[in-house]
C-alpha cells in the first residue's frame, strides 16, 4: 500500500491547487481522482477570475476573493513557468452590465457600501456616456456598468491540464479512474479506499466536488452542497472587439465569443435546454447587438457545487483531526488562494482563524 503526507480527493481545480499547495513545503503528496467521467465543475465554467460577483454578501469572502485575486499574477507566472502551458490568464478589467435605472441603483447602492471593498479603487461605476466611448459597440439597452480593474480570465480547461502537468512534474502522484468510496480512519492516519486499491496519508482533504458529501460523512461532517447547472454557449471566431471580461459575455483570445452562463437548480441533469439557451442570446445581444450574425458553434452544460449561502466550506474534523474537507463554488476565482494558503493550513493542520466563518456549523444554528 502506498503511503503519502497527504492524500487530495479530487483532481478538479480546487484539488489539484491544494495538492501543488502541499508540495511547496515539501510534502509527498498523492491526488486520487473519478477521471474524465466526474461532474467536472470546470467543463461548465465561464473563466472568469471575478471579484465583483462574489463575496458582496460577506465580507470574509470577500477577503479571500481579493487575496486569491491580487496573488494570481505569481500563481500563473509559477505554472506557466513550469509547465510551459498558455492557461489564457490575463487581467484587463471586467464590466458589470445594467439594464435599466432600477438595476443602476441597485448596483450604485452595493457599491457605496464602506464594508464591501478593500479599496475605492477595486470597482467604480461606468456612467452610459462614459461606456460608450469605452466600448463603441455596446447596445442601446445597456444603461451602465460597474467595473474593476483586477477582474481577469483563464481558460479552465488548460488550466486544469496544466496544474496537473505541474503537480505530475514535481513528484506528485496522480491516481485517475480511482474514485474513492471509503475512508478508513487508523491510529496512523487514513486509509482511502478506492475499488481494489489502497492508499494511507497522515492527512486526507476531500476535495471531491458533487462527490465530497457522502466521503465527509465517513469522517463526521455533515456538508450541505447542492448542484447548480450552468449552461454557456460559443460562436465561431469574429474579430477581436471586446478586450474586457463581463458577467454575461466574454471574447476569448481565439476569437470566440462565450455566452453566460445559467444558474439553475438541476439535481445532476447537466443537460441542455432551448429555454435558457434562449436567453443566454437575448442578454447577449442586448449588451451586443451586432453579433446577430454570429454563428453558435457549440452549446454546453456542467454542474456546479453550491452551499446553502454560497460561500466556501473549510473544515477539518474534530472527531477524526487530519481529515479536512475544502468546497466552494469559485474553484477558478480562488485556486491561487487554495494552492497559497490553504496548501499551507493542511502541512500545519489548521485553517487559519481568519476562516473561522466559513466553517459547517454555521449551517447548525
Amino acid at each position: 500500500m502506498s503511503r503519502f503526507d497527504v492524500i487530495v480527493i479530487g483532481g478538479g481545480l480546487t484539488g489539484t491547487a491544494i495538492a501543488l499547495g502541499c508540495q511547496r513545503h515539501n510534502a509527498r503528496v498523492a491526488i486520487v481522482d473519478e477521471g474524465d467521467l466526474a461532474h467536472r465543475a470546470s467543463r461548465s465554467n465561464f473563466g472568469l477570475i471575478w471579484l465583483q460577483g462574489k463575496g458582496l454578501a460577506s465580507e470574509a469572502y470577500l477577503q479571500i476573493n481579493t487575496q486569491a485575486i491580487r496573488s494570481w499574477p505569481d500563481f500563473a507566472l509559477r505554472l506557466a513557468e513550469q509547465t510551459g502551458i498558455n492557461t489564457g490568464w490575463r487581467q484587463p478589467g471586467g464590466f458589470h452590465f445594467c439594464f435599466g435605472q432600477e438595476e443602476v441603483q441597485q448596483r450604485k447602492a452595493l457599491l457605496a457600501n464602506p464594508k464591501a471593498w478593500n479599496s475605492p479603487d477595486d470597482v467604480r461605476f461606468v456612467e452610459r456616456d462614459e461606456l460608450e466611448k469605452i466600448i463603441p459597440e455596446i447596445g442601446p439597452e445597456v444603461s451602465g456598468a460597474s467595473y474593476s480593474p483586477l477582474d481577469a480570465e483563464a481558460n479552465p480547461l488548460y488550466l486544469l491540464r496544466a496544474a496537473h502537468q505541474a503537480f505530475i512534474g514535481q513528484g506528485g502522484s496522480y491516481y485517475p479512474n480511482a474514485p474513492a468510496h471509503r475512508i478508513e480512519p487508523t491510529s496512523s492516519g487514513f486509509t482511502i479506499h478506492c475499488g481494489p486499491d489502497k492508499y494511507h496519508a497522515d492527512k486526507i482533504v476531500i476535495a471531491a466536488g458533487l462527490g465530497g458529501k457522502t466521503l465527509a460523512e465517513q469522517v463526521n461532517i455533515e456538508l450541505p452542497i447542492s448542484p447548480q447547472r450552468g449552461q454557456i454557449l460559443v460562436t465561431e471566431r469574429l474579430k477581436p472587439f471586446f478586450p474586457y471580461v463581463s458577467n454575461c459575455v466574454r471574447q476569448t483570445v481565439e476569437g470566440t465569443i462565450l455566452l453566460g452562463s445559467t444558474q439553475e437548480q438541476s439535481c445532476l441533469d447537466d443537460h441542455t435546454d432551448t429555454a435558457n439557451i434562449r436567453l443566454l442570446l437575448h442578454n447577449g445581444l442586448r449588451v451586443f447587438p451586432g453579433l446577430d450574425d454570429a454563428r453558435v458553434v457549440r452549446i454546453w452544460a456542467g454542474l456546479r457545487i453550491l452551499t446553502p449561502d454560497g460561500l466556501p466550506v473549510y473544515e477539518q474534523s474534530e472527531v477524526f483531526p487530519g481529515a479536512f474537507v475544502v468546497t466552494c463554488h469559485s474553484g477558478l476565482t480562488l485556486m491561487s488562494f487554495h494552492e497559497e494558503i490553504i496548501g499551507k493550513a493542511i502541512i500545519d493542520g489548521a485553517f487559519p482563524a481568519e476562516l473561522k466563518s466559513f466553517r459547517v456549523n454555521r449551517f447548525h444554528v
